[in-house]
């Protein structure tokens, strides 16, 4: 899979080149700033983008602002955030209307290097990827909008696993119910959220995505 990255840390950066090369992925880019990020992706067109959030001048949203804009002007480029902060204002809008070739990770909850490993992959290959606690995070802002208050505590559970693009199997596996009872959850939550229900794994997924957008 051919990645470009950017990521201001010099020794961050330079760790996840070789991370990503010595597992074989063709690393075209690696840069330190958002402006540079976007050069990047015009020239390389990769697979997939591994992009900070807070990247110079202002160390605030560069990152994600960026991630937003390669979203609009390349959407065959997957973005998989890698921050250590939540960033709530632009993360519903990145997410977007497929729902598909994005990721959000935390870097101080990646516990193991195959976990980056697996949501880079994901993204690369049109899923969603995001820590559990970026999907709490904005669950919790939604809510106060929300529809979600309509939600039972199982029906909450079932859709935080969803969103983090785990599929029936894995869900029943997380939760430790059986998958014809994740199915019966997930189509009382589009019933309750007013979201009609799609055929395929990536639909279901924009489903509550996008639902955590509005």
């Amino acid at each position: 899979m051919r990645v470009t990255i950017a990521e201001d840390s010099a020794l961050l950066r330079e760790g996840l080149v070789r991370l990503l090369v010595d597992e074989g992925h063709e690393v075209v880019a690696a840069v330190g700033d958002a402006r540079a990020l976007l050069g990047a992706v015009e020239r390389d067109q990769p697979d997939v983008v591994v992009a900070d959030v807070r990247m110079p001048p202002t160390h605030s949203d560069e990152g994600v602002v960026a991630a937003l804009e390669i979203r609009r002007r390349w959407p065959r480029v997957g973005v998989l955030v890698l921050s250590q902060y939540v960033e709530r204002r632009h993360t519903a809008q990145l997410i977007g209307d497929d729902g598909g070739r994005v990721g959000y990770l935390l870097k101080d909850r990646v516990a193991q290097v195959g976990e980056f490993l697996d949501a880079l992959e994901r993204v690369g290959a049109g899923g969603a990827a995001f820590d559990p606690e970026v999907v709490r995070q904005l669950l919790a802002a939604g809510r106060r909008a929300d529809p979600l208050s309509r939600l039972t505590p199982r029906e909450r559970d079932v859709l935080d696993a969803m969103a983090e693009g785990l599929t029936n199997a894995g869900t029943a596996e997380r939760l430790r119910m059986s998958v014809s009872a994740v199915e019966k959850h997930v189509a009382s939550i589009f019933g309750k959220l007013g979201i009609p229900e799609t055929a395929g794994y990536s639909r279901r997924v924009l489903a509550v995505l996008r639902y955590l957008g509005s």
